[in-house]
């Protein structure tokens, strides 16, 4: 709010009032918060708050940083555009399209507020079969959606799990940037609460509306009435890849295949080989103390597709920019 509006007001309303009078100053502080969310006032407050020159300088001194988030930010697209999230599909009305549906019944017209989908991430059947689903995720998910234990699909299985890892680890480090980037220039409350998106246009972050597409399959039952329905959700996550993984490698029995060996690179060890490595970059020595939001992957210093092992020794610590220079490439 303007100085002078606000100086006029604050001697004007107790005269008003009648005086200064408790009641009086309850509702001075009162018609001051009002005209305070104004949004016309709001929006000279926030005109004169990004015009300021201490904005400019705190702007100017998180440039690196706003720079390297933005970066990421780039390297999470390009591992969401890059990567394919499907695995099995479920054949129950799969030709569903081809007909039309209508409930012609002349009574009770709300009987069909339960209506069957159909689609390939959605297996419809039996109430018995969703509680069993419930109970043995995998198992239904590998019966149903057509998941085989072979080595392409266990191929497929890490492809997923590796651009899902990955996506978890990246979007989740853009969010502590941005926490970050908006503790060190510490906006008013009001800017960050009706202004955000202007906010991070200013101080020039690119905003990430990248989440991570999690395969989702769905069993679901409706009663032929359409009076009830029940369903159960199965998030293809990290956890759960790595389970989905784990029972393939079992029933294939191919370890030593380049799958297999994605598929020992479990969530766990990933975290054993960074802790071990001092969460440092083995290529260009950057770490979590002169950088606490890096971004780290673990690499296979003899790719997969050459013979290289998911064993410690075989596997690396890198920062991002150095794992994503490398690629399949064997450096000395």
């Amino acid at each position: 709010m303007p100085k002078p509006l606000f100086i006029t007001l604050l001697i004007a309303l107790p005269i008003i009032l009648g005086g200064a009078t408790q009641n009086g100053w309850v509702i001075i502080i009162a018609a001051l918060l009002v005209l305070a969310a104004n949004p016309i006032v709001r929006t000279i407050r926030k005109n004169r708050y990004f015009g300021s020159e201490q904005f400019s300088a705190l702007k100017s001194q998180v440039a690196s940083v706003v720079a390297e988030h933005n970066d990421v930010v780039n390297y999470v697209a390009e591992i969401r555009s890059r990567g394919s999230f499907e695995l099995g599909a479920s054949s129950t009305g799969q030709h569903a399209h081809l007909a039309t549906f209508e409930n012609t019944s002349a009574w009770n017209n709300r009987r069909d507020r339960n209506v069957a989908e159909y689609a390939p991430h959605i297996h419809n059947a039996s109430l018995q079969v969703i509680r069993n689903a419930s109970q043995e995720p995998i198992k239904y998910l590998m019966k149903y959606f057509g998941i085989k234990a072979d080595p392409a699909t266990l191929a497929d299985v890490q492809r997923v799990a590796d651009d899902i890892a990955r996506l978890e680890q990246a979007v989740g480090n853009v969010a502590e940037r941005e926490t970050d980037i908006a503790q060190m220039i510490n906006p008013p409350k009001f800017i960050m609460q009706h202004y955000a998106a202007e906010f991070w246009s200013q101080v020039g972050v690119h905003l990430s509306p990248i989440d991570v597409p999690y395969p989702r399959y769905i069993f679901q039952y409706t009663s032929a009435g359409g009076n009830t329905g029940q369903s159960s959700r199965i998030d293809l996550n990290t956890p759960t890849l790595e389970a989905l993984s784990e029972i393939l490698v079992e029933k294939i029995r191919w370890t030593k295949s380049a799958a297999g060996q994605r598929a020992l690179m479990t969530a766990r060890l990933r975290k054993h080989i960074k802790h071990r490595d001092n969460y440092t970059c083995l290529q260009c020595g950057v770490s979590l103390d002169a950088e606490p939001h890096l971004l780290l992957e673990v690499d296979h210093i003899m790719p997969v597709s050459r013979g290289g092992l998911s064993v410690p020794e075989n596997l690396q610590t890198l920062c991002w920019r150095c794992n994503r220079t490398k690629g399949a490439k064997v450096v000395a």
